[in-house]
């Protein structure tokens, strides 16, 4: 975070001395800085910070210094006081980039402690805030006074809530007197942007609410200095010092965000801007507020549920894990307006219906579509999920949060750049689903002919059974395949699933290859779809992939990425809209699923993913998944013995002569 300074044991060649304002070495830094005649800089979280998360540490994410005792140094610039008390830095360039961060800290509400939950009075229309927040007994009397003064008592909202101490001691001790006057006192913590929202002024001592009602446009009076008052954008009482100069509110972010405030990529562990870290917040607000509504978690399997913990995990603590739906809902019902999220193919009888009855929302939740290196089946852990309110996007039946999410979203074209990047890096890394292995030996196809693939699915998915459009077979989809297209080149890829052992689907050999021109095993899916000119599919989601690499697809069921004018489909209804590819993808791949970091457990990006998906020592398979694959392999030769399904095959792919 701090890359422009030299950092090190020599002392002579010291810059300043450092501390963490709340550290233990406070009281000894002083005499240390003091002999090298060095300022003392005492750093402090900046504006951006994480939020609490059960179970996880809470990483930096940015600093900034509180305050620097001693002579001007290059350690000056991580002083926004000492950096506004100074000319030459404000270019056109810079102002311009603080606007627009000023614009979306705004709208993305993640400055200050954001997470807190308390709660504003109820009376309508704007009101007046005194922010109790680090004031002196003589400052806080000064404020409520001219806020009195200038506002009716009961417009007046208190924030006594202090940082340090308990909130039923800061109520009783930061204003006495302020509650018999008619004034509102409220004192649990409060995300400073509810109060922000509704604010009309704001009287603050220096603190940050202050600073982030000053950023807001809010009137902002000060009674205290600050590296914000005194510059002619604060209404300042007597006695706070007034700058030499004037600045205005853009200039001030400038300082205060983007050049005194260092900030950290948590994922990489390496300095990054100011507008990333605020983007990544705004994500994590985001998910946050969705985790904090949900009570309890059902229907889990006993190995998922430490990376699906780290999903739903909020600074409102750890949702509950319940086995059935009798102990889920009584859960959801003792904490009013919360929900039950449950594993979609996993629903335990009667937890529909009671949700209903109760209307307690219910959210399903299912791998996402770039989930893992390696097997659900096989107990390797997800690195996606995807939530769904109404249902789940593989049911026709009903409108799903994607259907609804690609059928609204105003696709900007910021959001299509990135889907456009993160089609590229998907093709270009070889990214499916699964992500199993290499790619397998190159096919030699016959030329002249059209090459289709139809992969195979797991016959009792709830993909197949509740879209598959009446075709519930891989024999029967490929009986399909082959009356449609006659005279091409067919080749068959089992599911993985169907092939490790562990789901219904298996067709033998020669029961394939009476449509099938070669059944191909292993290898990655992304090599074969280099391959191929067309992918015939029911509801697969290697189609969706075969789509990203820009192949002709036809559907003979109802999967979400069809019906979107992208696709050829048999079955599917029109959605009423069509999409650009980079539409469908911002929509499946970057708003609609969720992603855990698998080295941080935080929430992150997709492209984090794609890049920890690089590093195969992330991924290795511990005791539990080598169990789960010796069981697979029994099955398999269980069923080969019985000859109900393909005999195992240790070689490579079938190869055309």
């Amino acid at each position: 975070m701090l890359p422009d300074f030299t950092i090190g044991p020599r002392r002579e060649s010291a810059e300043a001395i450092a501390i963490w304002s709340d550290s233990g070495d406070a009281n000894r830094s002083p005499r240390r800085a003091t002999p090298l005649r060095v300022p003392l800089v005492q750093l402090a979280n900046g504006v951006l910070r994480t939020p609490p998360r059960h179970g996880t540490d809470r990483p930096l994410l940015s600093i900034t210094a509180r305050v620097i005792d001693g002579p001007p140094s290059p350690a000056d610039r991580l002083s926004a006081e000492r950096l506004l008390a100074t000319r030459g830095w404000e270019t056109s360039a810079l102002i311009e980039r603080a606007a627009a961060a000023r614009r979306e800290l705004i709208r993305q509400r993640v400055g200050g402690n954001w997470w807190h939950d308390g709660e504003l009075p109820a009376q309508g229309g704007t009101i007046a805030v005194l922010a109790a927040e680090a004031a002196s007994p003589a400052q806080r009397r000064a404020m409520l006074a001219a806020a009195l003064a200038e506002n009716r008592a009961d417009e007046i909202v208190v924030l006594a809530a202090g940082r340090r101490q308990g909130a039923d001691r800061a109520a009783a001790v930061a204003l006495p007197g302020a509650a018999s006057a008619g004034v509102t006192v409220v004192a649990q913590p409060i995300d400073p942007w509810r109060v922000v929202e509704r604010a009309r002024r704001v009287y603050s001592a220096g603190g940050e609410t202050g600073f982030l009602a000053l950023l807001a446009g809010r009137e902002t009076h000060c009674f205290g200095d600050a590296c914000y008052s005194g510059w002619g954008v604060t209404i300042d009482a007597p006695g706070v010092p007034q700058k030499p100069f004037g600045r205005s509110i853009d200039e001030i972010c400038a300082a205060a965000c983007l050049l005194a405030t260092r900030c950290r990529d948590p994922y990489r562990n390496i300095a990054a801007r100011f507008e990333d870290v605020l983007a990544l917040l705004a994500d994590w607000r985001r998910i946050d507020e969705a985790n904090r509504r949900i009570a309890v978690l059902v229907g889990m399997s006993f190995w998922k549920r430490r990376r699906v913990a780290d999903f739903f995990c909020s600074s409102g603590g750890p949702p509950a894990f319940r086995r059935n739906a009798r102990a889920a809902l009584a859960l959801a019902g003792r904490r009013p307006g919360s929900a039950v999220a449950v594993w979609a193919s996993r629903v335990p009888d009667g937890l529909a219906e009671g949700a209903a009855q109760r209307q307690i929302p219910l959210i399903r939740v299912e791998d996402g579509f770039v989930r893992s290196v390696g097997l659900g089946s096989d107990f390797m852990p997800a690195a996606s999920l995807v939530l769904d309110h109404q249902g789940m996007h593989y049911d026709p039946r009903v409108t799903s949060d994607l259907e609804r999410l690609l059928r609204e979203t105003e696709f900007g074209p910021e959001l299509t750049r990135r889907a456009a990047k993160l089609i590229d890096r998907l093709v270009a890394r070889g990214i499916t689903k699964y992500n199993l292995g290499p790619a397998a030996t190159p096919l030699e196809l016959p030329t002249g002919r059209r090459r289709i693939l139809v992969p195979g699915q797991v016959e009792d998915d709830l993909s197949v059974m509740l879209g598959g459009d009446g075709v519930r077979s891989n024999r029967d989809l490929l009986a399909r395949v082959r009356a449609a297209a006659p005279d091409a080149y067919i080749l068959y890829k089992p599911h993985p699933d169907v092939e490790a052992g562990h789901r219904r689907g298996a067709v033998p050999d020669r029961v394939a290859r009476e449509f099938a021109d070669a059944v191909i095993r292993g290898g990655s899916p992304a090599a074969l779809l280099a391959e191929i000119d067309e992918l015939h599919t029911l509801t697969s989601l290697t189609g969706f992939e075969a789509l990203l690499r820009h192949r002709r697809v036809v559907v003979y069921g109802r999967p979400f990425y069809a019906g979107w004018g992208l696709t050829t489909d048999l079955a599917a209804a029109d959605r009423g809209r069509r999409l650009s590819l980079e539409e469908l993808v911002a929509g499946a791949l970057i708003l609609y699923p969720r992603y855990v970091d698998p080295v941080t457990r935080l929430p992150c990006p997709p492209e984090l993913i794609i890049e920890r998906l690089d590093d195969p020592e992330l991924w290795r398979p511990g005791l539990l998944v080598a169990i789960r694959r010796l069981q697979g392999m029994l099955s398999r030769w269980r069923r080969a013995a019985r000859g109900t399904g393909p005999r195992i095959r240790r070689s490579a792919p079938d190869r055309v002569p």
